[in-house]
């Protein structure tokens, strides 16, 4: 059983800056896909990065050019950079891995951007 760990949110002014972490408990050095989501209250969850096995990345239209998902294979953990935050990224942040047949998901780290 893999357990996925967030850290790094807070509260942070517009044009700030933010790195979360996600820290996983097993080996995952197979894994197809890791992503981060948000989920603002009252709306759907929402993928915001994600990076494949092969270290390809996709982001969403929104954070392009701000938002960096990385990888540390030694530590088993992935980042996501957030550079020049806007309050329409305040949400909670979840880590996700797909495993192929199996999934995982964080429990997930508040992000609060003020205006």
């Amino acid at each position: 059983q893999v357990h996925l760990v967030e850290s790094g949110g807070g509260l942070v002014e517009a044009g700030g800056s933010l790195r979360l972490s996600c820290l996983a408990s097993g080996s995952i050095f197979s894994f197809s896909g890791l992503a981060w989501y948000r989920q603002a209250p009252g709306e759907q969850r929402e993928q915001v990065a994600a990076i494949t096995r092969g270290g390809s990345t996709t982001y969403r239209d929104s954070v392009k050019g701000r938002f960096t998902i990385s990888r540390d294979n030694a530590k088993n953990t992935v980042h996501l950079q957030m550079n020049r935050l806007k309050p329409e990224d305040t949400g909670v942040y979840y880590c996700f891995l797909d495993m192929g047949q199996e999934y995982y998901w964080g429990q997930g780290t508040q992000v609060t951007v003020s205006s």
